[in-house]
């Protein structure tokens, strides 16, 4: 997979993460990036940016008819970014599973219907690729924020099952395991991280590189070492910070 001259789909392109990939898509000589959005307003900088190279396109990722009519207009795509997500952040016990909900529904739901919509797609422009922007909570579960762990969990297991399945038509699945990058979800989360341009370059670079599961900043890639190395330990650390044994 090649990012000079491919022709991308970005979800939640407006802002944080997404909009780093569009810029680095950019960066790295992309033919064509449709840059995604609820509201297509909100993408007006990512346009901005290279007019004659940026298409703003509607896109709810749980609206089916949304995501079929994508896959309609966007018959060149060649990489699809599966980065658009919802991060309610709730406990299992929280008093309503409303949040539990709309994470499962946009970060497992939402990405299975675009992988679906598109690889088609993909296979009749030779293969291509689909990169899964998932979490590292898609590794293990963080009790406070737990119910967004489990729709990531979620995620990382569809990627597996799709790089099989996909594998036929020599599309490839990279599943991203984001920590630490400037965004607005973890704009109240202390210490230092990454900017979300330089995670995008990280992401594309292990894509042309081949890799699978990739984990492309300093907390994610200690968090994977430590969680390597005993399992049960960390998890067991993870349950002291709520008082747990």
């Amino acid at each position: 997979m090649k990012i000079q001259d491919c022709v991308a789909l970005v979800t939640g392109a407006n802002r944080g993460i997404g909009a780093g990939f569009v810029a680095a898509l950019l960066e790295r000589g992309a033919r064509r990036v449709y840059a995604t959005a609820r509201d297509p307003a909100t993408l007006a900088a990512a346009v901005a940016a290279d007019p004659s190279r940026v298409v703003a396109l509607e896109l709810d990722v749980t609206d089916a008819t949304e995501v079929t009519g994508a896959a309609q207009r966007c018959r060149d795509l060649t990489l699809l970014v599966n980065n658009g997500g919802a991060a309610a952040m709730t406990s299992f016990l929280a008093p309503s599973l409303d949040g539990a909900r709309l994470e499962m529904e946009v970060n497992f739901w939402g990405q299975l219907a675009m992988a679906r919509a598109f690889a088609p797609v993909l296979a009749a422009n030779g293969g291509g690729a689909l990169l899964q922007v998932l979490s590292i909570g898609a590794m293990t579960v963080f009790p406070q924020v737990g119910t967004y762990c489990a729709s990531k969990f979620a995620a990382h297991a569809m990627c597996k099952g799709l790089r099989a399945e996909l594998a036929p038509q020599d599309t490839r699945v990279m599943a991203v395991f984001s920590g630490a990058i400037e965004s607005d979800m973890s704009r109240n989360t202390p210490g230092p991280k990454i900017p979300a341009l330089t995670h995008a370059h990280n992401c594309l670079a292990a894509l042309e590189d081949g890799q699978e599961e990739y984990f492309p900043d300093f907390r994610s890639q200690r968090m994977r070492d430590a969680f390597r190395r005993d399992p049960e330990a960390f998890d067991r650390a993870l349950r002291g910070r709520l008082g747990g044994g």
